[in-house]
């Protein structure tokens, strides 16, 4: 398989804003009744990467970088393989 949790203290502080950004820019602006500014949505998911409660996958075969909870479901076969 070729997809990858990468560590986020393999990148650097700028990579990590770079993919965090590009992240959230993917989710459009539509948060519900209450709007949150791209800042606090940054500093949201950065917070979670840095808990553990997500994780940034790497797939090699199309070269993309995406952010996960950890828990979701789709991380069970790429866990696996990292164990």
């Amino acid at each position: 398989m070729s997809i990858h949790v990468i560590p986020i203290n393999r990148l650097s502080l700028e990579a990590l804003r770079g993919v965090i950004e590009e992240f959230i820019s993917r989710g459009g602006t539509d948060y519900g009744e209450v709007e949150v500014s791209p800042e606090t949505r940054f500093r949201q998911v950065r917070h979670r990467l840095e808990k553990g409660l997500a994780v940034l996958i790497f797939d090699d075969e199309t070269e993309t970088t995406n952010i996960f909870l950890a828990d979701d479901p789709i991380l069970r076969g790429v866990k696996a393989l990292t164990e």
